[in-house]
């Protein structure tokens, strides 16, 4: 009885640790399993997609490869998971800082992301972007 309980337990624990497993690597491979197409990109509530407006550059696509590098839309750099994968982290040579995001949404057809971001024209006011996108 002893031995079958003890087989249980190891089982369950293994179990336990196989499922905890998949939820952390489930938002690596959604990021990374996906060409991601630019579905609205706003600053402070307006839209900021357009021509010589501050997102312009990351309309278009963007993808998340497997090894941290990436492209998002005609930016290119390095991307990181940060505070237990709720976070991505941009970093490339166009933008002065990186963009750290938070992850409002990811799944295998959408993917929303926000975050406060310093002016460039007033360095001590931030704006608050939203970027959606879509699965190709």
């Amino acid at each position: 009885m002893k031995k079958l309980s003890l087989i249980a337990l190891v089982a369950l624990v293994f179990w336990f640790y196989s499922c905890n497993k998949t939820e952390e690597n489930d938002r690596f491979e959604l990021l990374t399993g996906a060409l991601w197409a630019s579905d609205s990109l706003f600053v402070d509530g307006l839209d900021a997609s357009g021509p010589g407006e501050i997102l312009e550059k990351f309309k278009g696509e963007a993808k998340f490869n497997r090894d941290a590098t990436g492209y998002f839309g005609s930016y290119t750099g390095n991307w990181r998971f940060a505070e237990d994968r709720t976070q991505i982290i941009i970093t490339t040579d166009s933008l002065p800082i990186p963009l750290a995001t938070i992850i409002d949404e990811l799944s295998s057809t959408s993917l929303r992301i926000t975050t406060a971001y310093p002016s460039l024209t007033n360095p001590d006011e931030d704006m608050h972007i939203r970027m959606t996108f879509n699965a190709k």
